[in-house]
């Protein structure tokens, strides 16, 4: 037997705890910055992440697992694979430009943001925020409300 869980199993009304199944360890998120970076084999992640190679093993599997990443041979003799992000990956997006922002902010003291994201374009920095599709409005994170949805459990959509 193994040793018994210390994290809380993740709620299955909870999209953020079902996502954070999938996602939410710190060499995962690092694995996925780094796809959107461009990197996409074995090596390179292994390499630029400095992470041991069973627990990248770990990551990718269970990435491609959950739809995140897909898998695809570049080689044969040996085998060799690239991790490419599925739409399902590049939907994650937004969280990384998030967290990524978060940090800058918060955590990077003076000198600034070690990396700055800018629009391919016209060279103009990414700056995240919410908007309404329905309005064309701007609005802030304390304009956000919440209500059930249709896949709250212990109800049966009409």
């Amino acid at each position: 037997m193994g040793l018994p869980r210390t994290d809380p199993p993740a709620d299955a009304s909870c999209s953020i705890a079902r996502a954070l199944e999938i996602v939410g360890d710190r060499w995962t998120i690092l694995i996925l910055r780094d796809a959107f970076r461009g990197l996409r084999r074995f090596d390179e992640l292994q390499r630029d992440l400095e992470i041991p190679r069973a627990v990248l093993s770990d990551r990718l599997r269970k990435l491609v697992e959950a739809g995140v990443l897909s898998r695809r041979r570049y080689q044969e003799r040996p085998d060799r694979y690239e991790y490419r992000l599925t739409s399902m990956g590049r939907q994650l997006s937004p969280i990384l430009v998030a967290l990524m922002q978060w940090g800058d902010r918060w955590l990077s003291g003076p000198r600034g943001a070690p990396t700055l994201l800018v629009h391919d374009r016209c060279g103009t920095e990414v700056d995240l925020g919410f908007h309404c599709g329905t309005c064309d409005e701007d609005f802030s994170p304390t304009d956000i409300t919440s209500r059930p949805g249709p896949g709250r459990l212990g109800k049966e959509p009409r």
